[in-house]
């Protein structure tokens, strides 16, 4: 059999290298966190050699940046498209505005239940708040204030009252996450943890803001 030459992906996995080595490296971190992973463990990982992961990605801090880079990349796009259609129902009313978010919501479950080492991933960096901060600043920070500036343009509109939006997204945030780490531990049935889960996003944003402008509940 011939020998594969180094850094030559797997045949049986022909994507580009700097892919293979991403998914690998995210997988890896997801799984360990950032101290317990090398490049080398990447590299045997992705089937290449630790100069082919130097070579396309940079150290160990900018592969891990890389990774963060590449899932928010992915959701950066879900959400913009999601948060489009839900900012042209804001002129239909209060129910149309709340529907809107309804979807907006299942876009991000969708996302994170077909992608669970994104959560993974975060979960590990935010074990250690004060390391790698800038991760937040440039992967997180502009998600959740694309739906704050959403919930915003919703209050202005009339659609809806929304007193702290900053609130209210990270709140959601991290019930989803919560979701998906509940579908990954295995302990119900996966098919009826993902429809009650909807049913309770669904039933806390019409708490929210079914009843309009001025229906604000104890």
């Amino acid at each position: 059999m011939p020998r594969r030459r180094p850094g030559r992906p797997r045949r049986d996995d022909q994507r580009p290298t700097r892919d293979l080595v991403l998914a690998a490296a995210t997988a890896l971190f997801a799984e360990r966190g950032f101290d317990a992973v090398s490049v080398r463990d990447v590299a045997a990982a992705a089937g290449v050699d630790a100069a082919t992961v130097v070579h396309h990605t940079g150290p160990k801090a900018q592969l891990y940046d890389a990774c963060f880079a590449r899932v928010f990349s992915a959701e950066q796009e879900v959400i913009e498209a999601a948060g489009k259609r839900a900012r042209s129902a804001l002129a239909a009313g209060p129910q149309d505005a709340v529907r809107a978010l309804h979807d907006l919501v299942d876009v991000f479950v969708d996302f994170l239940e077909d992608r669970p080492e994104t959560t993974a991933l975060w979960l590990r960096r935010w074990l250690e708040p004060q390391r790698h901060g800038e991760l937040d600043r440039r992967y997180a920070a502009p998600l959740y204030g694309l739906v704050e500036e959403l919930l915003v343009a919703a209050a202005g509109a009339g659609a809806l009252t929304e007193p702290t939006p900053h609130v209210t997204v990270r709140s959601l945030v991290w019930a989803v996450h919560g979701h998906v780490v509940a579908l990954a531990a295995g302990t119900g049935s996966g098919a009826r943890e993902r429809r009650e889960f909807r049913a309770f996003v669904h039933r806390f944003l019409d708490a929210l803001y079914a009843g309009g402008p001025g229906d604000i509940r104890p």
